[in-house]
This record gives C-alpha cells, sequence and structure tokens, in this order.
C-alpha cells in the first residue's frame, strides 16, 4: 500500500516508519508543529525521513495549538515525573490533537494517491489519551470513509493499537532501528531526562522486551521506582 506515516520522530512513529519502508510502499513522513513547548522532536522526524530517503512533510498548526491550553506539552507547565498510568499524566494531553492531525494527514494522503495512513498509538496510550484507543480510531477511520467518498478509499493502519512498547521496542530490534535516533522526552534537554511519562515507559518498554536501550538519560534509574522494579 503506498502509506503516508504521521512521524513525530519519536520511538514509536520511527519504528513505524521502518517497518513500512521495508514492508510497504512509503510516499512521506507527515510531522506537526501544534506548538509543543520544543521542537528537538520534529528534528528527530526530518532525521528519519532522510534516512528512509522519503519526503518529510511539516505541517504549521501552531495558531490551532495557542487554543487547546491547559496541557503541560504546550502551557508554561511543569511536565510531571512518573508512569503514564497515574493519573498525574492527564496533565500532557492536549485536547483532540490526534483527531486534528489524522483530518489533515488523510486530505494529503488523498491528494497524492495514498491507500493508507499510519499512525503508531498502542496499547499503552489506552490509560490517558482517548484518541488513542481503539474505538477512536475504527470510528475515524469509518469517518473518512463517508469524507472522502468517491476520491479513492484510505485505510488507517494502527498496527500497534493492541500491541505494548514493549512488543515496538521488539519489533524495533527487530527491523534494525537506531533508536538513538528517536527522541522520547517531553522536557526537551540535551538528553533524555529519564523522569517524565515517556522517557519511563521508553526505558521500562527496552527492559521488558529484552532489547538494549541505547538511549543515554539524565537519571538513567528513576524508571525502577516509577515501574516498581
Amino acid at each position: 500500500m503506498k502509506t503516508l506515516v504521521i512521524c513525530s520522530g519519536g520511538m514509536d512513529s520511527v519504528t513505524l516508519a521502518h517497518k513500512i519502508a521495508q514492508e510497504n510502499e512509503l510516499i512521506g513522513l507527515i510531522s506537526f508543529d501544534y506548538g509543543q513547548r520544543h521542537k528537538k522532536e520534529l528534528d528527530y522526524a526530518k532525521a528519519c525521513a532522510d534516512a528512509l530517503k522519503t519526503e518529510h512533510i511539516l505541517i504549521d498548526i501552531t495558531n490551532i495549538g495557542r487554543q487547546l491550553t491547559g496541557s503541560a506539552l504546550t502551557d508554561n507547565i511543569d511536565v510531571p515525573d512518573g508512569h503514564y498510568a497515574e493519573d498525574s499524566m492527564k496533565i500532557t494531553v492536549v485536547p483532540n490533537r490526534n483527531a486534528i492531525m489524522l483530518t489533515i494527514a488523510y486530505g494529503i494522503a488523498s491528494a497524492r494517491g495514498a491507500e493508507a495512513v499510519a499512525t503508531a498509538v498502542h496499547g499503552g496510550d489506552h490509560f490517558i489519551y482517548p484518541d488513542c484507543r481503539p474505538a477512536f480510531t475504527e470510528s475515524f477511520e469509518e469517518m473518512q470513509r463517508h469524507a472522502l467518498e468517491g476520491m479513492g478509499e484510505i485505510k488507517l493502519y494502527t498496527p500497534y493499537v493492541h500491541v505494548s512498547k514493549a512488543d515496538i521496542a521488539a519489533e524495533g530490534a527487530r527491523l534494525d532501528v537506531d533508536h538513538t535516533k528517536s527522541w522520547s522526552c517531553y522536557k526537551g534537554g540535551d538528553i533524555h531526562c529519564g523522569r517524565c511519562g515517556t522517557c519511563v515507559e521508553r526505558r521500562e518498554a527496552f527492559h521488558l522486551a529484552g532489547v538494549k536501550d541505547p538511549t543515554t538519560y539524565t537519571d538513567p534509574d528513576f524508571w525502577k521506582g516509577a515501574c516498581n522494579v
């Protein structure tokens, strides 16, 4: 399938981009500047596109992002430390973010004759992100079928929606993905902090998958307490 991949530059979407490049026809990566507090992840998305020799489409939706207030990812609110399963992590939700990004991606995919849009939502996201759950992705695909009726059918490809981040770490190893070239940390420092939800989840995933984590963390052992290891 000719597939457009939504790529944030994070571990999950970079793995997905490599999966598509090896198993389908990758026509490009699309990333979004939605006013997130650091842009570092976007550099990693661009690097991924370059490595896979495909187009990187960067969409500026910062004017929309400014209206999506109340999240630690866009406002001047401290990013909490700990595991994603904790209630404190709900402050990282950006309202309707995935729905907005997917709608734009579908429009571009239709214009370019793509057969699928791929996104790396996974089972570990279900705790706090409603627009990462199967009920959302299935309903969104059905909505887009009606929205693009007569202009081609585009599948929403979500191969990780029912699996864990550890499964993604294992698949990354199988695909020989270099995860020194993906970025997860929400705090945007020089290296991964090791304490925010995405860092903890990333480190735990490699551990559970039995795969060496190549990431350098400011606090490399915090995850053990957060995950009761």
